[in-house]
């Protein structure tokens, strides 16, 4: 997705992952980002691990461990599994990445170094994933809880279904 003649979109935007927009500046925003929360934290961005996460940002779409593993080899990364692993256990402590385990895979985080609530909409057939915000769903889920007098630490909420060029193909 790299038409940049379409309206711009926000950065974080979760209709950046089934439109058209500029992605090359999308990417770009994306590791400056990644690189300035790196810093604050003290943690290292190296170049296995920002390639990673560039693979991650290159089409909005979650990718298998082995997928990217497979991307680093071909490009003299390594090929044995902790390459990729230990990469993706980076950005995902970091808060650059989540663990999308409907497809057990991995996607860039659209709002790093914010804190949070995401809900993943899955498209069954491009496999695109977008973060939106899941704010008020978060806020209704700890209140529930609540009441049955439970205390949620952690919740992720995927839904899935098919984006609107998926859609649009199927008719």
């Amino acid at each position: 997705m790299t038409d940049s003649s379409q309206s711009p979109l926000r950065p974080g935007d979760p209709a950046a992952a089934f439109s058209p927009h500029d992605h090359a500046a999308c990417t770009a925003e994306a590791l400056k980002r990644a690189d300035r929360l790196c810093a604050v934290a003290g943690a290292r961005l190296t170049p296995v691990r920002r390639r990673v996460l560039e693979l991650l940002l290159e089409h909005h779409r979650a990718m298998g461990a082995y997928e990217v593993l497979d991307r680093l080899a071909a490009e003299g990364f390594g090929h044995q599994p902790p390459v990729a692993y230990r990469a993706l256990d980076f950005l995902t402590s970091q808060g650059l990445a989540h663990r999308i385990r409907r497809l057990n895979a991995f996607a860039a985080c659209s709002h790093p170094g914010q804190a949070h609530a995401p809900v993943f909409l899955i498209c069954e057939d491009c496999h695109a994933v977008a973060e939106a915000s899941g704010t008020v769903v978060r806020a209704a889920l700890d209140d529930a809880a609540a009441a049955a007098g439970f205390s949620v630490a952690g919740a992720t909420l995927e839904a899935y279904g098919l984006c609107r060029a998926c859609r649009e193909a199927r008719a």
